[in-house]
Order: C-alpha cells, then structure tokens, then sequence
C-alpha cells in the first residue's frame, strides 16, 4: 500500500489537521485557522475573512485553489466563452470544465480572450470514462490539457476523475495516467469526483500520490453528505461543491426564503454564502450575465450561527441529492 508523502516533504501548513478539528462542522474554516495559527473558534469568525480572491492550500504543492469557481457544466459553446468572460471580468479566478461538458476549448479561449496571465487563473477538467490502457488513457488526458492551454508547457490546475460509476480497473486506469500527466507538470493537482470513502480507500493500493487534492462531489443544505466531507477533512482533501444552487429547485423554499429575508439577500447568494462558511468550494454555474456577477456578490454579509444551523436542519441524505450522492461503502 502506498500512501502519501513523507512528512517531512511538507510545509508547515500542509501538516495533517488535530483530531478535534477533524469535524464537519469546522472542516476546512477551521483547517485554514489552524494551518495560520489563528483561533478555530467559530465558522463565522474564520469566514469574515473571506475575499473573492481567498484561497486555499493544495496538499503537498506549492499551489493554491481560489475559494469561488464558476461552473461550465453544458454551457453551450457559442455562449461559453461569453459566460467565462463574464466571470473572469467580475473577479472569479476558477473556471470548472469537463471532458463530458465539451467546453474546454472554450475555456482556455476565454482565458487568453481576458488577457489575465495564465498562472493567475485556476482552471480544471475531468476525464469520465478510460480509454482502455493507461497509455490511451493518458493520451485522452493529455489532449484535453491542449485543449485548454496550447503549447509546450501547456497545464491545467486540477484533473479529476469525474465519476467511479465505470468499475474498479478504469479508476485505477484513469488514476495513473492522471498521475503520469501530474508527473509531467501538466496537471498541477489530480483529484476525484463523486468519490465515496471505499473509492478512496481502495486507491491506496496502487497510488503514487494518495490522498487526491480534492473532491468534487454534490453539496447544498439539502445533501450535506457529512459521512464522505468529514472524510475528506481528515485527509485535508479540499471538498468542492457542484449544484450548490440546486438549479435553482428550492428558491422558494420556505426556511430559505426566510434566512435569505433576514439578509435582504437573494437566496443564491446565502446558499453560496453557506458552501463558503461550511469550508466547501462552491463552483455556481449559470450563462446569465447578470447571475454570474452576483453569485460572486457574496462578501459583504455573513450567515450567524444561527442561520448555519438552520440551513444545517435541511439536510436529507441522500433523498436530498438531485444528481448524485456517493456511495460510502
């Protein structure tokens, strides 16, 4: 079994979490007060300092991840890169593309479109199905990378596997091409998506970079998923949070409607106000200019405690999922 790397190969911030921040409740607020040395004391204090341009460290590497990423999930090609625009041009700096999306192109051509220094913008893709041998595998990999930024020294930020759901020999397949891609410097960080706690634990058997930087999976109050965050809070795995609006399925919700009330704040933005706070990086998606610019409008106000407990009581489980939630065993 192969785990991860030396300690002494990390810096002082990348060292593993206390057992008593390893909570759900504190997750990744309370990693980074700790990781500054500042006091954990509550979500709240810890989240007053976020910025849009807040980040987060990536483990083992130098590099770190936006807080705030825009979602390109379908977006059509002829609008994508107006909606990147848009968003780059509103102060986002994460852009979330994938393989099944068939907008990476459109992606990094926005990104040079904007003019903003590669190195300054945090770009990430999926692969979602293996191509039959590592080889072929990497290949596919690497083509999306040229997609994205051409040329020599061409890179993406992040490289997921999108989902476990092909079988136990294409996750290993995809996971060491996408290892050979980061070996490579193409792929600054490789991580998963949708990946439950057996998908993980079952990857230390073959894995040269083990635990993945981050996963993707489906998080809103109404599928929190505590078993597979806290998890991934144990390993310092960042958790990324896809449908945080859920497509926009409970904007009349009454509980929601009521916090969002209380704010004088539309209820897309306390939902993004609520991934932040929890530790998740929220990755919104939408093509309407003006909803792109306001889903990043979420800094000038914070949820009290008692509005994060109160959206904590939606939670459903899996019943509360609209897409996908993951499978622990």
């Amino acid at each position: 079994m192969v785990s991860a790397a030396p300690r002494s190969h990390l810096s002082s911030h990348h060292q593993p979490l206390p057992t008593e921040y390893q909570t759900t409740d504190q997750g990744r607020a309370a990693a980074e007060a700790y990781y500054s040395n500042t006091s954990p004391a509550t979500d709240t204090m810890a989240s007053a300092k976020l910025t849009l341009q807040s980040t987060l460290p990536i483990l083992n590497s130098p590099h770190t991840m936006p807080r705030l990423g825009f979602g390109i999930y379908r977006s059509p090609r002829d609008v994508c890169v107006a909606s990147c625009l848009t968003a780059l041009r509103s102060g986002y700096r994460h852009i979330d593309s994938a393989q099944f999306y068939q907008n990476e192109s459109e992606m990094g051509e926005a990104v040079r479109k904007a003019g903003i220094p590669r190195n300054e913008v945090f770009l990430t893709t999926k692969i979602l199905s293996a191509a039959g041998s590592v080889d072929k595998t990497y290949a596919k990999c690497a083509n999306s990378v040229q997609l994205i930024d051409p040329g020599e020294n061409g890179y993406v930020d992040l490289f997921l596997i999108h989902s476990p759901n092909s079988g136990a020999k294409n996750r290993k397949e995809m996971w060491l091409a996408l290892e050979r891609l980061h070996a490579e410097g193409k792929a600054r960080a490789i991580g998963v998506s949708n990946f439950g706690k057996g998908h993980m634990e079952e990857m230390k058997a073959f894995a040269t970079v083990w635990p993945p930087a981050a996963n993707q999976i489906e998080l809103h109050p109404w599928c929190q998923q505590r078993e597979i965050v806290e998890y991934c809070n144990s390993h310092n795995i960042i958790v990324q949070a896809y449908c945080p609006l859920v497509r926009n399925l409970k904007a009349h919700d009454e509980t929601l409607v009521g916090v969002a009330k209380k704010h004088d704040k539309p209820t897309g933005q306390v939902l993004i106000r609520y991934c932040l706070q929890k530790g998740w990086v929220p990755l919104p998606k939408s093509d309407t200019p003006e909803r792109i610019v306001a889903n990043a409008d979420v800094y000038g106000f914070e949820l009290d405690g008692e509005d994060m407990a109160t959206l904590d009581s939606l939670d459903q489980g899996e019943r509360g999922a609209i897409v996908e939630a993951v499978s622990n065993a």
